[in-house]
């Protein structure tokens, strides 16, 4: 059974830090990309990051860049979003997917979806 799990999530006062995690289970991951995407409340689901899982090549977000970094562990098949510099607008819930092949932005694309993780930045 493909499954993804997302962990980490809680409240953080603007400027700090959280550090999701995402554990993959039921699948080949040397074929396939991985993302982090976010939905805030009454907003369309929005592409954060993602990683090619067989060679680590990473893509982000403008909104992010510079501010959350995606690494992999591949012992584990898990996944991590290092977010610094938190600001309120990044308050969402952030979903960890899959999709075969090369990682890319589309939302569309990925078919493999977590339950969510539930970031707050506020003070």
């Amino acid at each position: 059974q493909v499954q993804l799990v997302e962990s980490g999530g809680g409240l953080v006062q603007p400027g700090g830090s959280l550090r999701l995690s995402c554990t993959a289970s039921g699948f080949i991951l040397d074929y396939h990309a991985m993302g982090w995407f976010r939905q805030a409340p009454g907003k369309e689901r929005e592409f954060v990051g993602t990683i090619s899982w067989s060679v680590g090549a990473t893509d982000y977000a403008d909104s992010i860049k510079g501010r959350f970094t995606i690494f992999q562990d591949n012992a584990k098949n898990t996944m991590y979003l290092q977010m610094n510099s938190l600001k309120p607008e990044d308050t969402a819930v952030y979903y960890c997917a899959a999709k075969p092949g090369t990682w890319s932005i589309d939302v569309e694309r990925y078919i493999y979806w977590g339950q969510g993780t539930q970031v707050t930045v506020s003070s």
